[in-house]
């Protein structure tokens, strides 16, 4: 669905525009390992769920794992059998049921977070200035006078 784009010179494209290209670039040659570092990032919402859907249609035609780096697993959700949530140097590996709970979250950041529904879609909301709740928080020492 690209053929629109072979005579327009790449640096005239919108951010989004060339963020599909590379995708169809790391696409075409039909890779069995796709490593997709932030495909979604200067897309728009319908763009988001067209280039998740030719992702995932690849892993499925062609048996391709994938490895999916995203700050938003929301575009993604429904398609992913495994996160790896990673967040000041910890991590928690998991279905996205056992991952995306408020309780795991808060523990793996060591502060009250919660895991939201909104709709379909979920929100991770921190709680600033809240004390930490696990074994693991203390108070850092960042300099200065005594």
């Amino acid at each position: 669905g690209a053929a629109h784009y072979a005579d327009r010179r790449v640096g005239l494209l919108s951010g989004g525009e060339q963020q599909r290209l590379r995708v169809g670039q790391a696409l075409a040659d039909e890779p069995s390992l796709l490593l997709c570092d932030e495909p979604l990032s200067n897309l728009d919402l319908a763009n988001q769920v067209a280039v998740t859907d030719i992702i995932d249609r690849q892993r499925r035609e062609r048996d391709a794992a994938v490895l999916f780096v995203t700050h938003d697993v929301n575009p993604i959700l429904g398609r992913v059998d495994r996160i790896l949530y990673i967040a000041g140097g910890r991590f928690v590996l998991g279905t996205p049921e056992e991952v995306l709970q408020t309780r795991v979250l808060t523990e793996l950041y060591g502060t009250p977070v919660f895991v939201l529904r909104a709709g379909d879609r979920l929100v991770v909301v921190g709680v600033p200035d809240a004390e930490p709740h696990h074994e693991h928080a203390h108070d850092h020492d960042h300099g200065g006078a005594a």
